[in-house]
């Protein structure tokens, strides 16, 4: 694994919210760590109500993880663009967060416990 890269299971459920619409509760998320970025919760893709989720054409590409795709959130807000990412065929040294998907902090709420 890129030595700059960690993933831990989290102890505990983590419940994700856009505004007042909840898009899912996972005992099963990931925190992935990298160098001196915070830290990313990744949720399994099956704890998250993907009718919500709008894919789009939006890509980018890491060195260590691979090509991310991206999902805009739609909701009572209205629709949230590019909000959500997920790495449907990460590199080897991170194929724990295949099938999970992570949410940008400032328009999503990650709330954990």
């Amino acid at each position: 694994m890129a030595d700059h890269i960690t993933i831990s299971p989290i102890d505990g459920p983590v419940t994700v919210t856009a505004g007042s619409t909840v898009l899912g509760t996972s005992r099963g998320a990931l925190e992935l760590r990298e160098g001196s970025n915070p830290p990313v919760v990744y949720v399994p893709r099956e704890d998250i109500d993907m009718v919500r989720l709008v894919a789009t054409r939006h890509t980018t590409k890491c060195p260590w993880k691979g090509q991310a795709s991206y999902y805009s959130i739609k909701g009572d807000f209205g629709m949230l663009a590019n909000a959500v990412w997920s790495y449907e065929t990460p590199k080897d040294d991170v194929a724990a967060i295949a099938g999970h998907l992570a949410f940008y902090p400032d328009r999503v709420k990650v709330t954990r416990g």
